[in-house]
């Protein structure tokens, strides 16, 4: 049976909840985990740690996916098995516009398909596009929060290190796309075929034409501008999940 505890997340319907929130990093859930109530540690197996917790009043759970479309794609899949209605991926980009500076948030209105998850699903006829009225929700709860955002199409990739990174990179930033990320392209598509409510949130790590490896570096040495970036980006997400339970 489907409620059986999933092989990879490594949990069951006991623990389930209808809302979710995914960070790609395992470190990000302990973050996460910093905002809520009640918390308990449900499972920790390879990329896939979740906990769950209550914040003002409403269950969530919390589970990493690891870095790219497939181990997203597991994690989607099985917690769609348990029951959850709607995941907000909480995750970092690249800034593909100059005016687009680090630690700001980027809500994705949908994104260009270049990553292979989402091919083994269906056509790349088929569009990436979140929830709208969770996307709504996620505006207006950045709004009262006071932080810094952009709306517009993101790119999501399997690969920082091919040969031609700059020159995708110009390519698309000249096509008004905003950042890149590796995940919201597959959870977007996904969603719309398991009929789950899907939006990403992107906290901006690197900006445009800057040097990736210092980008994630300083990001992972806690740099102040990204680390703002990423606690508006989870309580954007908890914002948004009351207002879509109200």
């Amino acid at each position: 049976m489907v409620y059986e505890i999933q092989p990879h997340i490594r949990f069951g319907i006991d623990e389930s909840a209808d809302y979710a929130i995914l960070p790609g990093d395992p470190k990000r859930v302990e973050r996460v985990k910093e905002f809520l109530e009640n918390t308990k540690d449900v499972a920790y197996n390879r990329e896939f740690k979740t906990v769950s917790g209550f914040y003002k009043g409403v269950k969530i759970l919390v589970t990493s996916t690891g870095i790219g479309g497939p181990s997203l794609g597991i994690a989607v899949e099985e917690l769609k098995n348990l029951g959850v209605k709607a995941m907000i991926r909480i995750g970092s980009c690249g800034a593909l516009q100059p005016n687009i500076k680090l630690g700001d948030l980027v809500m994705a209105l949908g994104a260009v398909r270049d990553e292979g998850t989402s091919a083994t699903y269906i056509e790349k006829s088929y569009p990436a596009v979140p929830d709208n009225y969770l996307l709504e929700n996620i505006i207006e709860s950045a709004k009262s929060l006071g932080a810094t955002y952009h709306c517009g199409i993101i790119r999501s990739h399997d690969s920082f290190y091919t040969d031609k990174e700059d020159e995708i990179d110009r390519f698309w930033s000249t096509k008004g796309v905003l950042a890149a990320d590796m995940e919201s392209a597959p959870l977007f598509v996904i969603g719309r075929l398991r009929g789950i409510k899907t939006a990403s949130i992107l906290n901006v790590v690197v900006a445009y034409e800057g040097n990736l490896k210092e980008g994630i570096n300083e990001y992972v040495d806690g740099k102040d501008a990204m680390v703002l970036g990423e606690e508006r980006e989870i309580l954007t997400a908890l914002e948004a999940i009351v207002r879509l339970n109200r």
